[in-house]
């Protein structure tokens, strides 16, 4: 994280990528992330500094001394924690908006499914010596925000991408687990796409008054996390701090 990529210009056009500093502060203060400006200004300063954080390669301390630099706020280490560890439903709100606005341009009025499994001890002494598992398949419809499919077999049974009734059109989405050549063509052959899930944000970085930071809805996510602990971004967005 350079100096210029956090107070270069560009700034406001991510502001106005998040929805505009209106829509910002109305989350924030409806998800009471941002109630009072002690020791920073706006919820907008708020969500820049959760950003270079989350975002960027140094700790609390740099942040709130980079803040102080340049302006943006003055407020110790201790306080920004305590405003980051409020700020997971304010971005879980943010997120949802960017993905509100442009799911039904990217999904062209498809289909969308996320694929995925996930694997429970069996009961028993004997199944616990043996590591005796069931794995439960899912496959979870992005718009309506359910899952359609759910199936419960033994560990002997493999995450496949065409495991799921295919419906026509539709694109459904899966780790690398599910990369296996033929069973995606016996998906593209019943009429549906396939993409592969990123596991982590992508993150470029320049060096000059323009440069931008890009980030992916899988970084958003994982930024979530960790503000609730002390934002995806969204693909081929570019955004500036």
């Amino acid at each position: 994280m350079t100096h210029e990529s956090l107070v270069d210009d560009g700034w406001a056009e991510t502001i106005e990528l998040l929805g505009g500093e209106e829509l910002i502060a109305g989350s924030a203060r409806e998800t009471k992330a941002f109630l009072r400006p002690r020791g920073i200004r706006s919820a907008s300063d708020l969500l820049r500094l959760t950003l270079a954080y989350c975002l960027g390669k140094v700790g609390m301390r740099g942040i709130v001394a980079w803040a102080a630099a340049s302006g943006i706020a003055d407020i110790s280490d201790v306080a920004l924690l305590g405003r980051l560890r409020n700020a997971g439903p304010w971005l879980q709100h943010l997120i949802g908006h960017l993905l509100k606005r442009e799911e039904a341009g990217l999904a062209k009025g498809r289909l969308i499914r996320i694929l995925d499994a996930t694997a429970v001890a069996k009961a028993g002494v004997h199944e616990k010596k043996n590591n005796g598992l069931w794995r439960m398949h899912c496959a979870f419809e992005l718009e309506r925000e359910q899952f359609d499919f759910i199936e419960i077999t033994d560990q002997s049974e493999a995450e496949l991408i065409d495991r799921v009734p295919v419906i026509a059109g539709e694109i459904r989405i899966g780790d690398r687990a599910y990369l296996q050549a033929d069973r995606i063509a016996k998906v593209m052959a019943q009429g549906g796409d396939v993409c592969r899930a990123r596991a982590r944000g992508r993150m470029c970085d320049g060096s000059t008054p323009t440069a931008r930071r890009s980030i992916s809805s899988a970084t958003w996510r994982a930024a979530a996390r960790r503000s609730s602990k002390c934002l995806s971004g969204w693909a081929s967005k570019r955004v500036s701090l």
